[in-house]
């Protein structure tokens, strides 16, 4: 979906269309930006980044709170639509999904043509826009649904695969932040081409683990399936930081956008849970973790942040800088799968 959360509040309060529109906390608190609308990326404002800043670059942006309510009921409507089309149904998050057509109910032999079915049924259902990518794997859709961003559709066929990875900035690959591209970018690696020619062995020297990845993606190569009815073990939310951020009271108000989108999540699948993890990823990509657990279930964003509070004065952020914040509840006191609660009795698969 496009600018999925401030384009709800345009669609339900004509007062907002055209305007920039952040939706997050208090310019004049501690909030952070949730999404904005295009109007307002204009100026410079992006997720994540402090909703007070975001007032300095625009202040005439129209800033409002989140209704996690009317964006889940939304994210129904489409998760319906998808169902229409097939059952290989992998969500994200509220406005995202992988879809599996290779078989799919209407028997259509075209995948772009069940993506521009999809996304008319979209705008004429919630009256949104929603941009699709259509390829071979989940790696090249994910990147051509983000090409022609707001209500575009990109299609990227094996056969344009290797010319495309080829003149693609390697920042624009998912998993490419803004620290492992100035890396790569020592190393004379800007684009897929300039990936590709490296070896296995040399990447996996520079990026550890991640060096697989880099260079099976090079190559057009993306094995995982569509995985759908995932049963959680845990909710959470991350986030990657667009500038590495040092200052505690920064990372206090990161957090506490974190624990109100967790809190949300938990509502939503009617469920909480009794274990709190911090996630902190430094500067030089070391990733540390602190968890606590709790006697009583934890739902509310304002223990949560609390919690993640004391987990964070047990790290060395603020001493280091910090590139990435994530909140995660674990040990759910009810089964939830991708699409809501389960019930205990029934079986259920695995994500």
């Amino acid at each position: 979906m496009d600018a999925f959360f401030a384009a709800v509040e345009q669609r339900d309060n004509p007062q907002l269309r055209g305007k920039p529109v952040v939706v997050g906390g208090d310019p004049g608190g501690r909030g952070v930006v949730a999404t904005c609308s295009y109007e307002a990326r204009r100026f410079g404002i992006h997720s994540a980044m402090s909703c007070a800043r975001a007032y300095r670059l625009c202040p005439q942006a129209i800033f409002v709170r989140p209704r996690f309510a009317a964006y889940r009921e939304v994210s129904l409507q489409i998760r319906g639509i998808f169902q229409q089309y097939t059952d290989l149904v992998e969500p994200l998050s509220l406005d995202e999904a992988f879809l599996d057509v290779s078989e799919n109910k209407p028997g259509i032999q075209s995948a772009t043509w069940i993506a521009r079915q999809i996304r008319e049924k979209i705008a004429q259902t919630t009256k949104l826009t929603a941009s699709a990518g259509v390829s071979y794997n989940k790696f090249l859709a994910k990147i051509a649904s983000d090409i022609h961003k707001p209500d575009g559709l990109t299609v990227i066929t094996p056969q344009q695969a290797e010319g495309f990875i080829a003149e693609l900035p390697v920042r624009r690959f998912h998993g490419v932040g803004r620290v492992t591209e100035q890396r790569m970018s020592r190393l004379g690696i800007h684009t897929g081409a300039e990936l590709r020619q490296r070896t296995l062995e040399e990447l996996q020297k520079y990026f550890g683990k991640a060096g697989r990845y880099y260079y099976d993606i090079a190559r057009g190569i993306d094995l995982r399936p569509v995985v759908p009815n995932r049963v959680r073990k845990s909710i959470g939310k991350e986030t990657t930081l667009r500038e590495d951020i040092a200052d505690p009271g920064q990372l206090l108000t990161i957090l506490g956008d974190l624990t109100e989108k967790v809190a949300a999540l938990l509502q939503a699948r009617q469920t909480s849970g009794l274990t709190l993890t911090l996630k902190v990823k430094y500067a030089d990509f070391q990733t540390v973790t602190r968890s606590v657990t709790c006697d009583e279930p934890i739902e509310h964003a304002e223990e949560m942040l609390q919690l993640a509070e004391e987990l964070l004065g047990k790290t060395e952020a603020g001493e280091r800088a910090v590139r990435l914040l994530g909140i995660t509840i674990s040990g759910l006191t009810t089964e939830v799968s991708a699409e809501g609660p389960l019930q205990l009795e029934l079986p259920f698969g695995g994500r």
